[in-house]
């Protein structure tokens, strides 16, 4: 039983990864082919489903994508932070994507998570949260923040000045205030 749990872990993980690249606008583009591209990103992102090592994963330390797999509640407040690239390669721009969701092959989202926290500080530049719904405050300390369409922050959104909120991109859901909060 553990044998088959663990491969239909593993074959969820691979689907989630396999479409998590960015479809970010302002990402430069590659020349890589699609296989390469999904190597790059099995090999560069996290998949994490407990407090520490989702912790570790947001930090300076981690890497430019953090998905989880199912809610997960946090009770301390998490960082984001360092400069990471889109798909773990220095060439590309600046990029930084947490997914709260699972996805087919053809990049449909299956299912949504919630994750839960008292605080979320983003540092990281042009950091984007998708899928799936972040509970908790969001202070925003880097530009270039994006909401994706496909997420809602269940909480306040907080930017540290009137610049960085400008060059934030909101299409998904603020259930509380959304304001500049020195």
């Amino acid at each position: 039983m553990k044998v088959i749990k663990g491969l239909v872990v593993m074959g969820i993980a691979a689907a989630v990864l396999a479409g998590c690249g960015s479809n970010n606008d302002k990402a430069a583009n590659t020349s890589a082919s699609p296989a390469a591209e999904q190597t790059d990103a099995v090999t560069t992102a996290s998949i994490v489903n407990q407090a520490d090592p989702f912790i570790a994963a947001v930090s300076d330390k981690g890497n430019w994508i953090i998905a989880i797999l199912n809610d997960l509640t946090i009770d301390k407040e998490v960082t984001v932070s360092g400069e990471f690239h889109d798909k773990g390669k220095a060439e590309n721009a600046i990029y930084r994507k947490l997914a709260l969701y699972s996805q087919d092959e053809n990049h449909n989202i299956t299912a949504s998570y919630t994750l839960t926290v008292p605080k979320m500080t983003v540092q990281s530049e042009n950091f984007k949260i998708q899928g799936g719904t972040l509970k908790g405050d969001v202070y925003v300390e880097a530009k270039g923040f994006t909401l994706d369409k496909t997420a809602t922050i269940d909480g306040n959104l907080y930017f540290k000045s009137a610049d960085l909120q400008s060059t934030a991109v909101l299409d998904g859901k603020v259930t509380g205030a959304t304001e500049v909060k020195e």
